[in-house]
């Protein structure tokens, strides 16, 4: 899709979920309750911190098994905006499965830098492996997922050499990006950049479509068939760049899911999407 051949109002009405879904609010509302109610089911142990700032916190909803893959969640937002609290839902069918889920939170924009952000999904990343063994999980089998902004990010962190940081090189086995922004152009011209303040360079470097992973590991890319076409184009575009590279993917269209109602899916047992995340863990 041609980008510049939408106006900046058009653009924003396809890049921006706020906009471009209507009862946005609602979802979100909805998301709170809903994970508010998982949490008083699942336990857990909240607000635990990987780093030394405010946001750099996560939550631990452990599995009934020992040595369980642990499953790393990041939530969107635009990297501006929400909280891990607001998707604790998610990881009921994750957990029940028997994976060890961790929702991340992180410092958000404009406070600290787009760059600053994936550096913190880095360290709590590197933090949960050193960690594995007092969260009950296998550090042998870390997986990540990512909704919206949060799949950007687990890109980001696939994509990332581990290796050089003196960790297994294949330390994520596996990804779900769930409609994820991948190639960040279009950022500049709308008006979430009030707040996350990328200029060209910044977004070329943070734009896995432009930066493709080269890791073995598995994932899906995953889009919802409502979706406004731009928004849409950001997940073909990628899944198209990565198959060319011969890489390990899988693309997936999730029938009637918008933006927002993606995430039930995501959290429903027996969606395909949920289906993809489980058996990335040997977990269906």
């Amino acid at each position: 899709m041609d980008l510049n051949a939408l106006s900046d109002e058009e653009l924003e009405a396809h890049m921006n979920p706020r906009v471009a879904v209507e009862d946005a609010e609602s979802y979100l509302a909805d998301w709170v309750e809903r994970s508010a109610e998982a949490r008083t089911r699942l336990g857990g142990r909240l607000d635990l911190a990987y780093g030394d700032t405010p946001g750099q916190t996560l939550d631990v909803f452990p599995a009934a098994v020992s040595s369980a893959p642990l499953h790393i969640f990041i939530h969107g937002g635009y990297w501006r905006a929400l909280d891990k609290s607001a998707n604790s839902f998610v990881a009921e069918a994750l957990v029940e499965a028997g994976a060890t889920t961790i929702l991340l939170n992180h410092d958000l924009c404009p406070l600290v830098t787009l760059d600053e952000i994936v550096v913190q999904i880095r360290r709590a990343i590197t933090w949960v492996h050193a960690n594995a063994a007092d969260l009950g999980g296998d550090p042998n089998r870390i997986f990540v997922s990512g909704h919206s902004a949060g799949a950007h990010l687990a890109m980001m962190a696939l994509a990332h050499d581990w290796g050089g940081e003196g960790l297994p090189p294949d330390l994520i086995k596996g990804v779900v990006g769930v409609s994820g922004v991948y190639d960040l152009a279009p950022i500049l011209r709308i008006s979430v950049n009030d707040d996350v303040r990328l200029d060209a360079e910044m977004a070329t470097r943070n734009s896995p479509t432009l930066n493709p992973s080269s890791s073995p590991a598995p994932f899906v890319i995953a889009v919802g068939q409502q979706e406004p076409a731009a928004f849409m184009a950001q997940s073909t575009d990628f899944y198209d760049v990565c198959r060319k590279r011969g890489l390990d993917c899988e693309y997936l269209e999730c029938p009637g899911d918008d933006h927002f109602s993606i995430l039930y899916s995501l959290a429903n047992p027996i969606s395909g999407l949920c289906g993809l995340a489980l058996r990335q863990m040997s977990l269906a």
